[in-house]
């Protein structure tokens, strides 16, 4: 367990500077695909079938199949559907954002929305992992 001392400031969870999900997948491959050709992350390592790093920014997403450590942790009781929980990508231009991953045939869950903060829509990972695709409202002077 860790000491109030030793903090995320001293860098203890998030080696390197980043901030790391894990996302239970069913095809690592797969999923690779999904994050570095449609959402612009960088594969950092693979141990396909079992388990690979992809980055975007300070985000490092842990893409873990069934014969990896991760998955094998999960309780089974936690049943294999994913969860509500989802990482939120901020984007510049959300229409055509949505416009170009719909034209390459990728599953939205949800329409686009829009309220005082910003508008948003959810994307569907091949496993059902969800993203968040997130435009913030202009802001007044």
């Amino acid at each position: 367990m860790l000491s109030p001392e030793r903090s995320y400031r001293e860098g203890v969870n998030a080696p390197n500077g980043f901030a790391s999900v894990r996302y239970l997948v069913d095809d690592v491959d797969e999923s690779i695909a999904f994050y570095t050709t449609h959402l612009g992350f960088t594969l950092e390592m693979s141990a396909a079938p079992a388990f690979a790093d992809v980055r975007l920014g300070p985000l490092r997403l842990l893409l873990s199949g069934a014969a990896s450590s991760g998955a094998r942790a999960t309780p089974p009781e936690l049943g294999d559907s994913p969860g509500r929980n989802r990482i939120h990508l901020v984007l510049d231009d959300i229409e055509s954002d949505v416009a170009r991953l719909g034209e390459a045939g990728l599953t939205f869950v949800s329409d686009l929305v829009s309220g005082p903060g910003g508008s948003q829509i959810l994307l569907a990972d091949p496993s059902g992992n969800l993203v968040e695709l997130f435009q913030p409202a202009a802001r007044r002077a």
